[in-house]
């Protein structure tokens, strides 16, 4: 009797930690550092479900919205949570590459140090979108009537001051010596509807963001910012074959967490995602929402080289730019 009693306790003490190391062991938080309707709101969406599906049969993914400062605020919050692998953080350029090149002073975070990158999502160019009262039916037309007018004639919306969009059309101001009246908004569904609405007259949107209006006509699509045509919208040109030679300017998502995650949830994590990335219905779902799904290798290294590669990228765009953002 004192012997199986014995052997029982000794099979709890070994059962213990073996399921203290289960993962997950509750839902997985996937933080979003921006309003909902946005381009990295969208593809947390689009993927959650399959993501909980590849990291295990009882496994639950939660997306949760913490907006503010271009997605800063919430990558603070996110590096001070529990490394434990049930906080997470879907990402984009202007968080971690643009902000932190770009603000007086720093961010409180440093996009590479303070985080473990997990694996990549996919890639989405931007596309220059006029209000469907904006006197220009094609981006030649557009970038001709923005070379001809007066300073702050026209005023543009952005997803938020650091964000892409407006270092796109800064970009842009630069390279056609225009100047435009900034219209800053919280996200990016927001800055869709006032463009639509005429408040701002144009913009430069990430296309996952804008390829809902643009279909429905709610806001004019006139070209796309990468090398190439994306395949969804085959018939919209790019800038630089309308009318912006050697202009591009593309955005991302990747999946990180909060520093020194344990090597064995990262990799768990990482053959879910690339596992999800991989199936062919959210690959098509992906890219007719505007996000071209990662194809390169996907290990939390090359997620980790490709981001410094990022970081460095931006720092001279800002440099090339001028863009200087106050808190």
């Amino acid at each position: 009797m004192f012997r199986r009693l014995a052997l029982a306790a000794l099979s709890l003490c070994v059962a213990a930690p073996l399921a203290a190391q289960t993962f997950p062991q509750r839902p997985v938080t996937l933080a979003v550092g921006f309003a909902p309707g946005g381009s990295t709101d969208i593809a947390s969406r689009l993927i959650s479900e399959r993501f909980a599906a590849n990291l295990g049969p009882e496994a639950r993914v939660l997306v949760e919205n913490r907006p503010g400062a271009s997605g800063t605020v919430a990558s603070d919050w996110l590096r001070r949570q529990a490394p434990d692998g049930h906080t997470l953080m879907l990402i984009e350029v202007s968080s971690h590459a643009i902000v932190p090149a770009a603000l007086q002073g720093g961010t409180n975070f440093d996009p590479i140090a303070d985080f473990t990158h997990i694996a990549m999502i996919g890639t989405a160019p931007m596309i220059l979108i006029t209000s469907p009262s904006f006197p220009a039916t094609t981006a030649q037309e557009a970038i001709a009537r923005m070379r001809a007018s007066r300073p702050e004639q026209y005023a543009y919306a952005t997803s938020g001051v650091g964000s892409i969009p407006h270092l796109g059309v800064e970009m842009l101001a630069l390279q056609i010596g225009a100047r435009f009246t900034h219209v800053p908004y919280r996200s990016g569904g927001l800055m869709l509807t006032a463009i639509h609405q005429g408040e701002g007259q144009f913009g430069i949107a990430v296309l996952a963001s804008a390829a809902g209006q643009v279909r429905g006509g709610l806001v004019r699509g006139l070209a796309v910012t990468s090398r190439e045509r994306f395949p969804s919208f085959p018939e919209i040109p790019t800038l630089n074959e309308a009318a912006m030679p050697g202009f591009e300017l593309t955005t991302w998502n990747m999946i990180i967490g909060p520093p020194n995650m344990p090597p064995a949830v990262v990799a768990q994590l990482n053959r879910a995602l690339v596992a999800t990335a991989g199936e062919a219905a959210i690959r098509e779902r992906l890219l007719q929402a505007g996000v071209l799904p990662w194809s390169d290798p996907n290990t939390p290294e090359t997620t980790r080289a490709f981001l410094a590669a990022e970081v460095r990228k931006y720092q001279d765009v800002v440099a090339r730019t001028g863009i200087r953002l106050e808190r």
